[in-house]
């Protein structure tokens, strides 16, 4: 017995030993998803269609990852999960008296971690304070600092241990806000510039925590150009591979934000290699970084060795137990984005927004003048290929009239800011043609001159961001896109007639994306600092624009949507062959009319 108790006792100093002190190695997986934009089910409430990306589909893979004994699993949210969907939109301003669905969802989930991203904190103070009370996880943003103390807003990062490993993940938000979103919606906060931010808080923790591996979680993108943008730039929306290559100590930074999709490795100050992932957009796939660390008894530290992918999410079914889980849910959104509101007499599709006059935009453009009372209104396609069908209209095609929660502001600009803000949106949408072969859009194009393709969509890549293609009703106007970028802007007069004056002062009807300085057009094309913008507002609403478009509808009972027929590209000619040419590359062989 005595024998036995000494064997049993050796057996656990020689476990004890290798687990502590020998050779042990872990495996992590990290899993990241982002900018899912409410993508809970796999079923697009917007178009009643299914769709091949959820988080239904994303908790069976992690379920299967979860059920390798050989590794620990870590699953981290990089943010803008709030705006999007209905799913989302529904629990944050229709039913406020619940937990919030997707609180809900990444509690079920097993969440560990997440960031905050801009389009939660678009939804204000009222839905993102209290969905955060609601996470059983941390949600991360060390940039975002309170301005009455100088302590950030939310906490700035979050520290785990796994069979021995301690994992510190610092969390960021892209600190673009302010020039996007209305100061209310942010009140009380300002956003640092992320390099800084990680230069101050990466010696903190690793003073204060001592991690073995130091991941970053990031809403930003990669492409520290974007926008005119460089590296720096001040407060760079797209800091994340700058945060990688500047600021040493991270082993892992996920990203999120632009969309795009990343895997790849660079470099930081020390020469030490550092892994950028992440995934793109809607819960389309995850981005995941399997991290093998064997321990060196010698030396004391983990060696690590980090591989990364990017998983398709259409390979996986639905979690079974998640979809009935959430069942209830997805029936009452359901109902509620098929309420009728009104009747369309046509349909009316963005595809003709990318070319010129189109009944889609001039519907937004009629809303916004007679909510506002103002003289001119500035509106975009804010969907790249988005259509409301002819006949009965319901909640549903109110998102994909109007994509995001922008408020609707009335502001005052001259009229020389008038065209000069034209100018600006449409140097960045049409290109300079030199004969009717040439293209209208202004396509991204290589070194060599040639069209770049998406490799996503495998489409033309556009130079400019289509929801920054503004064009204005209230006015009379042309655009020859034969004339170099600043001399294509011709005003010959307001709608009714009136003479267009440069000097006069106008009230405009305008977003306030647009309002606040997004795309530039305000700030870059009509040169308007940007700490005069404020000043410029003359009334903004509480509730967001498409609110109103819905209670517009609802009291007309039946629109006819039309083409003002306010504005022509010339020569027209030109235009009408080389939209053809650039319709077909864009959408396919079907013609536009």
């Amino acid at each position: 017995m005595r024998q036995l108790r000494f064997v049993s006792l050796l057996f656990f100093i020689t476990l004890s030993l290798t687990t502590l002190g020998g050779s042990q190695t872990v495996t992590l997986k990290i899993i990241e998803t982002t900018d899912e934009h409410g993508a809970i089910f796999p079923y697009d409430f917007i178009n009643d269609r299914g769709t091949t990306g959820s988080l239904a589909q994303v908790q069976t893979y992690v379920q299967q990852e979860r059920q390798n004994p050989d590794q620990q699993v870590l699953l981290l949210s990089g943010g803008d999960i709030l705006q999007g969907q209905p799913a989302v939109y529904y629990f944050n301003f229709e039913k406020t008296n619940v937990p919030h669905l997707y609180a809900r969802v990444m509690n079920y989930m097993g969440y560990d971690a997440g960031a905050v991203g801009n389009h939660d904190i678009e939804t204000g103070h009222a839905v993102y304070d209290k969905f955060a009370l609601q996470l059983d996880l941390p949600w991360l943003a060390a940039n975002a600092v309170r301005t009455d103390n100088g302590e950030p807003y939310f906490p700035p990062y979050t520290v785990f241990e796994r069979k021995g490993v301690k994992i510190a993940i610092l969390g960021m938000i892209t600190p673009g806000i302010p020039d996007w979103l209305p100061p209310g919606i942010w009140s009380g906060m300002k956003f640092d510039d992320m390099i800084e931010t990680a230069r101050k808080w990466v010696p903190l923790i690793q003073e204060r925590e001592h991690p073995d591996l130091l991941l970053g979680l990031f809403h930003s993108g990669v492409d520290f150009t974007y926008g005119g943008q460089t590296a720096e730039t001040p407060r760079n929306e797209n800091a994340a591979r700058l945060v990688a290559e500047q600021v040493s100590g991270f082993d892992i930074i996920f990203v999120g934000h632009d969309h795009r999709g990343w895997n790849f490795t660079t470099t930081n100050p020390d020469g030490d290699s550092v892994s950028v992932l992440g995934a793109s957009s809607h819960a389309r796939d995850v981005a995941a970084a399997t991290v093998m660390l064997t321990y060196d008894p010698d030396s004391g530290i983990w060696h690590k060795q980090i591989s990364g992918e990017i998983v398709d999410m259409a390979k996986f079914a639905p979690d079974s137990t998640f979809m009935a889980t959430f069942a209830p849910d997805f029936e009452e959104i359901k109902a509620y984005v098929s309420r009728p509101i009104g009747r369309f007499t046509k349909a009316i599709s963005t595809r003709e927004a990318m070319f010129g006059n189109s009944a889609f935009v001039d519907l937004i453009h009629q809303i916004q003048l007679e909510l506002t009372g103002a003289e001119i209104s500035v509106a975009a396609p804010l969907s790249f290929d988005a259509t409301i069908e002819k006949g009965q209209v319901f909640v549903r095609d109110m998102f994909n009239l109007y994509k995001f929660e922008n408020l609707l502001y009335t502001l005052e600009l001259t009229g020389q800011e008038v065209k000069d803000f034209l100018t600006y949106s449409y140097s960045g949408w049409f290109d300079q043609m030199q004969n009717p072969e040439d293209h209208l859009l202004k396509f991204v194009r290589d070194k060599n001159g040639a069209i770049q393709y998406s490799k996503r969509t495998n489409s033309p890549r556009l130079h400019g961001a289509y929801f920054n293609f503004d064009s204005m009703a209230g006015i009379r106007y042309t655009v020859d896109v034969s004339m170099p970028a600043n001399e294509r802007i011709t005003i010959s007069a307001l709608a009714d007639g009136e003479p267009f004056e440069l000097s006069k002062k106008y009230k405009i009807a305008i977003n306030s994306y647009r309002g606040n300085g997004g795309g530039g057009h305000l700030t870059a094309g009509a040169h308007i600092p940007k700490e005069e913008l404020p000043d410029r507002i003359i009334s903004s609403t509480e509730k967001d624009l498409r609110y109103f478009m819905m209670k517009w509808i609802e009291k007309k009972k039946v629109v006819t949507p039309v083409a003002f027929g306010n504005w022509q590209v010339v020569p027209g000619d030109w235009w009408r062959a080389a939209k053809q040419r650039d319709y077909q590359l864009l959408y396919g062989s079907q013609r536009l009319n």
